[in-house]
């Protein structure tokens, strides 16, 4: 089951680097001021915060490779792992460190984006993060359970 997580896991973060690094190498703080006047600074705090993102996308990819050519499949790196993936990349997807955007917690239950941002932002940005949203919705889904059972075998091993 953990190798099959880590194979999903795997293509979702394939898929959202290349979203992210597509955007990000065709956007520019100019370009995003170009599209739509505003708050240049926060511009600059999204960018910095969509490529903090790649980045930890990019790290937890390569890991789940590393993991997935291993022999024996290593369980316990690959929890780990999975564990490391949940708060790097989705909840940091969800409800960055410095604010720049947030979850409306109540959207899942009307079936709209959840992703809220503190000012206007460019459709360009709104566009990314409503394309991701969802899969980044059911990865988080899929991996909660790494989050609470890593915790509580990191208690039980004190």
């Amino acid at each position: 089951m953990v190798k099959s997580q880590i194979e999903e896991v795997k293509k979702f973060l394939s898929t959202a680097v290349t979203e992210f690094e597509t955007f990000l190498n065709q956007s520019t703080l100019a370009s995003l001021i170009d599209e739509k006047t505003g708050d240049e600074g926060y511009y600059r705090t999204i960018l910095s915060n969509l490529r903090k993102l790649s980045v930890f996308c990019d790290e937890g990819l390569d890991a789940c490779n590393v993991i997935l050519q291993a022999e024996p499949f290593p369980k316990g790196a690959a929890e780990k792992t999975l564990y490391r993936i949940y708060h790097q990349c989705i909840e940091e997807f969800f409800s960055p460190k410095n604010d720049a955007w947030f979850e409306d917690s109540r959207a899942a239950y009307t079936g709209k984006n959840s992703i809220k941002w503190q000012k206007e932002v460019p459709e360009s940005i709104s566009t990314l993060m409503k394309r991701l949203e969802g899969e980044f919705q059911r990865i988080r889904e899929e991996l909660e359970y790494y989050e609470t059972d890593y915790r509580t075998k990191m208690i039980q091993s004190q």
